[in-house]
């Protein structure tokens, strides 16, 4: 239902910079990775849990608090998060090891487990149709175009002014949009009775999600056939299969699988999870640049500058196409797109100036891609989410992007590190990457079997 408001321009603002303190500045860890090694002194397997750690705590707490936004408030939701934003990034920009590097990024994590699923919320809230579509679009710039730019950003001013003023300018951006949305009306869903937060299935679902993520960044470390790495695997494939049963039998569950029973929601979240996870190329190809070609990280960040480019100019597009043709088209073209982009800077065989061209091209095709998917998809999600259960649903989906980022930056960053360790660097990147590329084709394929062709076709 959408409700009076005049300040919506303000809104659409606010609710950008809020959302960028997490897609630009946090997730900009993954371009300074030597700096910041170097910096603090701490091991190259403890930086890169660090560095998945924001993303994996916010897929862990996401849901929560999209289920609390709808409670007690989406706007008053956001505020805890851009607070959790500014303690977090502060934690980093003191650091002095691998103890307030580890909280900081934990932190930042919540924070943006808060912020995303009450700004869409809200954005369901205050817009309506057409209005909605472009408010999403500019929340995806925030989202996708932040993730586009902190390569970009992250590498300049990590180059020119110290990796630390990365996260001082998030502290500027989150107190910012705390400003510029201190006059929205608060927004809450209807009321059922009283609310019973459902502690089990959270337990259950931090102990998995921990399981999968130790075994995927330290299985290497243990030896993949150590006692400690098997109980590991056993603990995430039994806490799955456990958290499904014991949440179909809650009537107030952490996730309501009945949700997924509807189709264009699925299929947006579950290759919302896949593209995201193909944000692992950026860890690689960032650090092999770097480490394998001799690229100082402002050069490693120029080379994704098409990238940063081309998902900001395809996100509004990505909404005139779904307007005329309709959600599915845009998403299968971007995910394509994205395949292509991801494939090519595979190819590590080649000269440098052969792979400097094609690393260059290979991330504008997948800012294409990703900006052309991004409105649509998160469209699909919001449009067929319950009036009632918008925060949750919101959550779940940006659950899937949260996790899908983890995953994809831990497993593709594990990978490169297992083999670089017994092999070339050369042949480690290509592993990593072709990884990515197996992510994108399983995205592909959850599109085209679940996204019905006619959703989001204008009537």
């Amino acid at each position: 239902m959408e409700t009076a408001y005049k300040g919506t321009n303000k809104l659409i603002i606010g609710i950008v910079f809020g959302v960028i303190t997490f897609w630009l500045f946090a997730q900009a860890m993954v371009n300074i990775v030597p700096a910041v090694q170097e910096d603090l002194g701490v091991s190259l397997g403890t930086l890169n849990v660090a560095i998945s750690l924001s993303a994996l705590f916010s897929g862990m707490f996401i849901v929560v608090a999209g289920g609390l936004a709808d409670r007690m408030g989406r706007k008053k939701i956001t505020y805890i998060g851009l607070i959790l934003s500014v303690i977090g990034s502060l934690l980093l920009v003191i650091a002095n090891g691998a103890t307030l590097l580890i909280i900081g990024r934990v932190l930042q994590g919540l924070s943006a487990a808060f912020i995303m699923p009450a700004t869409i919320a809200l954005v369901k809230e205050y817009f309506d149709g057409a209005e909605r579509q472009r408010a999403l679009s500019y929340w995806s710039i925030g989202s996708w175009g932040g993730s586009g730019l902190c390569s970009f950003a992250g590498g300049a001013i990590a180059t020119y002014m110290g990796w630390r003023w990365i996260f001082i300018f998030s502290i500027i951006f989150a107190l910012l949009a705390m400003w510029l949305i201190k006059e929205v009306p608060e927004s809450k869903a209807p009321s059922k009775g009283k609310f019973k937060f459902d502690f089990g299935g959270l337990a259950i679902f931090i102990v998995t999600m921990l399981a999968i993520n130790i075994f995927i960044t330290q299985g290497a470390n243990f030896g993949w056939t150590s006692a400690t790495s098997i109980i590991l695997a056993a603990v995430s494939i039994i806490g799955i299969i456990v958290f499904v049963k014991y949440e179909a039998k809650r009537t107030t569950a952490l996730i309501d699988f009945k949700m997924f029973e509807i189709k264009p929601y699925t299929g947006a979240t579950i290759s919302n999870f896949l593209l995201n996870a193909v944000a692992g190329t950026l860890i690689v190809a960032n650090t092999y640049v770097q480490v394998g070609r001799g690229y100082s990280a402002f050069q490693s960040g120029m080379l994704s500058i098409g990238y940063l480019i081309a998902v900001l100019a395809m996100i509004r597009v990505g909404e005139k196409l779904m307007q005329r043709t309709g959600a599915k088209k845009p998403m299968v073209w971007g995910t394509i797109l994205t395949l292509i982009g991801v494939g090519i800077m595979g190819l590590t065989f080649l000269p440098d100036l052969m792979y400097t061209i094609v690393v260059f091209v290979g991330f504008i095709l997948f800012g294409i891609g990703l900006g052309m998917y991004a409105t649509p998809s998160t469209d699909t999600a919001v449009s067929y989410a319950p009036d009632d259960k918008v925060g949750e649903a919101s959550g779940v989906y940006k659950m899937a992007s949260s996790l899908g980022n983890a995953f994809g930056v831990a497993i593709s960053a594990t990978i490169y590190s297992t083999i670089a360790a017994v092999s070339s660097v050369e042949v480690a990147a290509s592993a990593g990457i072709i990884t990515n590329v197996i992510f994108a084709v399983l995205a592909l394929i959850s599109i085209i079997s679940l996204v019905p062709n006619n959703v989001g076709k204008p009537s």
